[in-house]
């Protein structure tokens, strides 16, 4: 559904919306099961703006009326409503500890479901020729979403021998001093975006290197500054954030880059084994 005419349209003004019309496209997209069926009042009322905002950000959008782009919203939620379900957990049924494990699974089975909605199979592939073609590679991840920045690099370092975490945000300007057209970076970012990604992610584009964003929306501060973009929902009952979702579409990118250079991945793994049995690494 994300891959519509509506969200892909939010997505390239995004950087030139009003905080009214933000306001909107946020609504939009954190509730596209309820938002294609407002009235254009309804609309303005849930979103906190005014009926006659929500008419100039339909034709903002390019539409002729709000009438088009709801009628867009519609069509693109009717192609995925037959993919959904969602499992619901009687609450009689289980203690307040038992209640938080089954709402919290279920936050992330719902998050998996609305990622593989959103995902953009054209878009995915990209991704992974990006990394592919990359002479070198770099992640920013900052606060929480370290993990999976570390996870990502690891693997990936393991078998490609180029990619690198950009661990200390102080030292960022010394590690992409000579950074190329030929060098990918990847930034990971969600709620609440850390500025030091979003800054960087600016400088790389401005530099020439291609850059990959994994974040959680279309509004995200990271979409601008992306020429790849990968969308993973993270919402959970929680101050925290889930990265369930995230962390899937890492394990997709890493298993498909591995199995289209497998020759490669394949001698290096050999390699490692004996290393790795020279060293006792493993019992």
């Amino acid at each position: 559904m994300y891959n519509s005419d509506v969200f892909r349209r939010i997505s390239e003004k995004s950087s030139m919306m009003s905080k009214s019309q933000n306001k909107i496209a946020q609504f939009i997209i954190n509730h596209p099961d309820t938002a294609p069926f407002l009235t254009a009042s309804k609309l303005a009322s849930r979103a906190g703006v005014g009926e006659a905002t929500v008419v100039r950000f339909a034709n903002f959008l390019g539409y002729r009326g709000y009438p088009e782009m709801q009628q867009h919203l519609q069509e693109a939620i009717k192609r995925q409503l037959t993919t959904v379900e969602r499992l619901e957990l009687s609450s009689e049924e289980y203690s307040e500890d038992e209640k938080v494990v089954y709402e919290i699974l279920n936050d992330d089975i719902q998050n998996i479901k609305n990622t593989i909605q959103r995902i953009d199979p054209a878009e995915f592939k990209r991704a992974v020729q990006a990394i592919i073609e990359a002479e070198r590679i770099y992640i920013l991840a900052y606060r929480s979403a370290v993990s999976l920045g570390t996870f990502l690099e690891f693997y990936l370092d393991l078998v490609l021998q180029n990619t690198e975490l950009i661990r200390s945000a102080d030292g960022v300007s010394e590690h992409l001093l000579g950074i190329k057209e030929q060098d990918l970076v990847i930034g990971i970012g969600y709620a609440r975006y850390t500025r030091r990604t979003v800054e960087v992610m600016k400088y790389a584009q401005e530099k020439g290197a291609r850059t990959m964003a994994l974040t959680d929306n279309l509004m995200s501060p990271l979409i601008p500054y992306a020429d790849i973009k990968l969308l993973a929902n993270s919402e959970i009952s929680s101050f925290i954030d889930s990265f369930v979702a995230p962390l899937s579409i890492i394990n997709a990118l890493i298993t498909t880059v591995t199995r289209k250079e497998q020759h490669k991945v394949k001698k290096r793994l050999a390699d490692l084994e004996d290393l790795w049995a020279t060293f006792h690494v493993f019992k």
